[in-house]
């Protein structure tokens, strides 16, 4: 029995020597993958993190984009809008000033008509005046008046607007009355009547037929061509 019982101590205590150290690597190599998992969800802890991280300055990113292009899109908006409020004042002044230019247009002609017609009665009136009766006792020429002292036209003025070959209307010309007299403007010179006209030259000479202005005898004359002959005895000024 004491033999039995020495056997069975050296056989356990040779099954716990053989245990311990398996039991001691079996712990070794649990507390290894503890460490294992905690390193590895460390990782994958930190990679989500990182992952968080580059989302959220990605979504920063987007979002100041964004703004910026917000910010553009109002800027340009708001400058469309000016250039149209410019373009739509410009526009409506422009068409202001031609509605003022049409208006003012026909105010003038309609003005037109009454200061033609004005100015006609004051030429009609002016020229019966200073019909001759009797155009022989009437009419004198400028040796009878002691000579022609006016203004002098230069020779190249007066080849190239005045003489036979340069016939003229007086219709539509300017016109005054100066101490009774009609007088008008041609080629930048003032003529003066100091005769009457022939009664025989129709009533409407002054508006219809051709004139023109000659030098004979040491002055100066109008001579009409429907009646030729017969000339009135002028003066020239400036």
């Amino acid at each position: 029995m004491k033999i039995i019982g020495i056997t069975s101590t050296a056989i356990l205590s040779l099954v716990l020597g053989v245990a311990a150290p398996a039991y001691a690597q079996h712990d070794e190599q649990g507390e290894n993958q503890d460490h294992a998992k905690q390193e590895q969800g460390g990782h994958e802890q930190a990679g989500h993190e990182q992952q968080h991280a580059q989302q959220q300055h990605a979504q920063g990113q987007q979002q100041r984009a964004q703004q910026q292009q917000d910010q553009h899109n109002q800027q340009q908006a708001q400058q469309n809008q000016r250039q149209q409020d410019q373009h739509n004042q410009q526009q409506a002044q422009q068409e202001q000033r031609h509605q003022d230019q049409h208006n003012q247009q026909q105010a003038r002609e309609r003005q037109q008509p009454q200061r033609g017609e004005q100015q006609q009665r004051v030429q009609q009136s002016a020229w019966q005046e200073h019909r001759s009766h009797d155009w022989q006792s009437d009419h004198r020429d400028w040796r009878q008046r002691g000579g022609y002292r006016g203004y002098r036209i230069p020779d190249d003025r007066y080849r190239g607007y005045f003489g036979p070959s340069h016939g003229f209307r007086i219709n539509g010309l300017p016109f005054l009355v100066v101490g009774g007299y009609p007088r008008f403007q041609y080629q930048g010179y003032w003529i003066s009547t100091v005769d009457p006209w022939p009664e025989y030259w129709g009533n409407d000479w002054y508006d219809n037929d051709d004139v023109y202005v000659n030098y004979v005898d040491n002055g100066y004359y109008l001579y009409n061509r429907r009646y030729p002959g017969e000339g009135i005895a002028i003066n020239i000024t400036l």
